[in-house]
């Protein structure tokens, strides 16, 4: 089953719904505005909520006065009769407005509305006069600051410019541009300025237009290239471009980065500037504008940055919550925009400062609030600010004490239905404590893995059984439940552990290292898959007793255990088995000898893999084990030759047999008819004299006693392994002893 998060949509539904519609929120905020002196202004503030809701207002963070020129309507709406400059005595009505709304639960504020006083100062900058030829170009610039933005129109000889002559080009920031001028153009221009505050007039400018200028080559010039302009989204652009040159250039736009300027909204002005529509983030940059002589390289370029700037959005919202008394809180507020938002909490309207349980982190978009009281219970707000304007989201809590929240559910079961769903069942709880219950949540995980990828699932409150399905197969998970009231949710349930049907685990890999000379170490492979063994169970006996010691039982995410305590030089067999809820895998069995401490360990018996591991080797040992099979195997091959009646090898022409019959001993020795065998004797005694001289023969003997080197000859089989212990035991006796190699 691929990793999937179910939301405990039965609560989110409650809180949507109304059943905390107790909460205030918000249904209209005041917006940025623009006032004009000696007019009437209103700002908006419509909040829902438990009633009663008492609306105020506040004026750059102080409350404003109810007075009979301002006053709150009952809808929450602020309506100012007559909006002023300045007063005497006091300031002007211009500032930031916020509304705050507050009833039992707590209080809470608006974004902040920007209110400006309309206004239309006098010209910064004049249209100035000039001459251009006959078929050259004419700019014309005048600036003024309004508020709000002025509307810029042209007049000729006090007549307005038809503005269908598309040899005029009016741009919005004030400026005027006449290409291929003519006789006609020559007169008296100047710019008129308008906004709800007032009209203004320009100075007047004269365009001469001389006559024709002879038709010689003039190089490319920009005559004004475009300006660095900020502006905030979804407003347009105008980057102004204008050059002139003989033959007339050819004006394009690229970006300095090299990505395309795209086709929707981009529109050209006149004969070379760009105007961008409903920008967006992705409109910001360097934009080059180029004027080219027609049919050659021959170019000059201008640059201009175009910066869009947007107001705070929020990506996550903090989340009402509901938590006992004495627990802690998480509120998670995050927020994006141009530049980049500042954030502040405030507590029922009132700025939230780092404190003894009160902690922000995260350049301030996590506020924590621990060891919880009523004192904590309130509205908390995230507000983000930036230069292009602010936002705000809020989020309540509750704090619920223990006798208001549900008890926990109890008796929960989980039992298998099929390979791929279990079936949970819990006792119903009293009528009283189930009418304030409004649902169940459901905690599923598998066995091994983190918490992070636990599952959870809506249960409806009249529901004491629930089948979980799209599980997988012979599959251990770990369940438990949560009730939950308008106030939160209860303490967890016991949580219980079952495995879906469809076998038992496989028996695991595992191997052994010796510590010391009573102490050794098992270690296993974990499932390559997490859930499929519930847990591991160790037994040990000592060979060779029959009853194992044990079992030892170990959770499914240990793969080690060490037994202490052990008989120094005795031989131990171990056994390791899984198990899960449809019962136990094989088991996997070793035998281990202490009798030399970092000796390897052999498989035996049952249904064990032969592993030759030791996760002490070194080089030596290797080189040492390598003789040691060499050796061992020359010595079987040759006894096992003996060991027939009859001889595979024959010399010329004669039906001799070889054999190494027996005495009444059962020891080997000469035969019957006291006849000797020289060449039997020969090669006998130079394979024990070989095995004698051989270092390490002793050690070998040693090991093969003791069963503890039987993996080194493994990939012979066992019945080379059996037979080299026999022989070894047979013929040993008559070699010399000096000692370990």
């Amino acid at each position: 089953m691929k990793p999937r998060i179910v939301l405990t949509c039965l609560v989110a539904v409650y809180y949507l719904c109304g059943c905390m519609g107790s909460e205030l929120a918000f249904l209209k905020e005041p917006s940025d505005v623009i006032a004009v002196r000696d007019r009437p202004l209103m700002l908006d503030c419509r909040v829902q909520g438990d009633e009663p809701i008492v609306v105020t207002w506040r004026k750059n963070g102080k409350p404003l006065p109810n007075s009979p020129r301002v006053q709150v309507l009952k809808n929450g709406t602020l309506f100012i009769q007559s909006f002023q400059k300045r007063r005497e005595g006091n300031d002007a009505d211009t500032g930031e407005y916020e509304c705050a709304a507050q009833n039992h639960y707590g209080m809470l504020v608006s974004r902040k509305a920007r209110v400006h006083l309309a206004s239309l100062p006098k010209f910064h900058t004049h249209p100035v006069s000039m001459s251009v030829d006959e078929g050259g170009v004419a700019r014309f610039q005048c600036q003024i600051h309004g508020i709000p933005e002025a509307n810029i129109t042209w007049e000729k000889d006090r007549v307005p410019l038809n503005p269908k002559d598309n040899r005029y080009t009016l741009l919005p920031m004030g400026i005027l541009q006449v290409t291929g001028a003519r006789q006609s153009d020559a007169g008296v221009f100047r710019c008129v300025a308008t906004n709800p505050a007032n009209t203004r007039y320009s100075h007047d400018a004269v365009l001469n237009v001389t006559g024709g200028a002879p038709r010689i080559y003039k190089e490319p010039v920009i005559l004004s290239g475009p300006q660095n302009l900020t502006i905030t989204v979804h407003q347009t652009a105008i980057l102004e471009c204008i050059a002139t040159g003989n033959p007339k250039p050819i004006v394009s736009w690229s970006r300095l980065d090299g990505r395309s300027i795209g086709v929707e909204g981009i529109q050209v002005l006149g004969t070379g500037n760009l105007m961008i529509s409903d920008v967006s983030l992705q409109h910001s940059g360097v934009y080059v504008c180029a004027a080219n002589r027609p049919g050659t390289r021959m170019r000059r370029t201008a640059l201009g940055r175009l910066v869009v700037q947007a107001p705070p959005e929020f990506l996550q919202w903090p989340q009402s919550v509901s938590k006992p008394a004495g627990g802690s809180a998480v509120f998670t507020c995050v927020a994006q925009g141009v530049p980049e938002p500042h954030l502040i909490w405030l507590k029922n309207g009132k700025v939230l400062m780092p404190g003894h349980n009160v902690k922000l982190t995260n350049n301030n978009s996590t506020l924590a609030l621990t060891r919880i009281s009523s004192e904590d219970e309130a509205i908390y707000q995230c507000i983000a600010e930036n230069s292009a304007g602010t936002n705000q989201a809020s989020a309540r809590l509750a704090v619920a004490h223990p006798k208001d929240l549900p008890a926990a559910p109890e008796s929960l079961t989980a039992n298998a239905l099929s390979t791929n769903a279990l079936q949970i069942t819990w006792s119903q709880p009293p009528t009283n404590v189930t009418d304030s219950i409004i649902g169940y949540v459901l905690h599923i995980r598998k066995i091994g893995e983190p918490d992070s990828l636990e599952l959870q699932e809506a249960i409806s409150k009249g529901t004491f059984q629930h089948d979980v399905t799209n599980l997988e197969p012979s599959t251990t998970y770990s369940l438990y439940l949560k009730a939950y009231s308008p106030l939160g949710a209860s303490q967890q349930s016991h949580t219980v552990v079952a495995t879906t049907l469809g076998g038992v685990p496989t028996a695991p890999t595992f191997f052994t290292k010796l510590v010391n000379s009573s102490t050794m170490q098992v270690l296993w492979e974990l499932p390559s898959k997490a859930g499929k063994a519930e847990g591991f169970r160790l037994s040990y006996r000592r060979v060779p007793h029959g009853t194992f010691q044990g079992p030892v039982q170990l959770p499914c995410h240990i793969n080690a255990h060490t037994v202490f305590n052990l008989e120094p030089g005795a031989v131990y067999e171990v056994k390791l088995v899984a198990y899960n809820g449809n019962g136990e895998s094989d088991c996997s069995k070793r035998l281990v000898s202490l009798a030399e401490e970092g000796v390897s360990e052999q498989s035996t018996g049952g249904n064990s893999l032969c592993q030759c591991r030791d996760g002490e080797a070194s080089l030596g040992s290797i080189v040492i084990g390598i003789h040691i099979g060499t050796a061992c195997i020359i010595f079987c091959v040759l006894f096992l030759m003996f060991g027939y009646r009859r001889s595979l090898f024959c010399s010329k022409g004669t039906q001799d047999s070889w054999s190494i019959p027996r005495d009444n001993t059962g020891h080997n020795g000469n035969p019957k008819d006291g006849a000797n065998h020289p060449r039997i004797d020969s090669v006998v005694q130079q394979t024990k004299q070989y095995l004698f001289e051989f270092p390490g023969f002793h050690r070998f003997r040693t090991l093969m006693k003791t069963n503890s080197l039987s993996s080194l000859l493994c990939p012979f089989g066992p019945a080379v392994v059996t037979q080299c212990q026999v022989v070894i035991e047979q013929h040993s006796s008559g070699l010399p002893s000096t000692g370990t190699s």
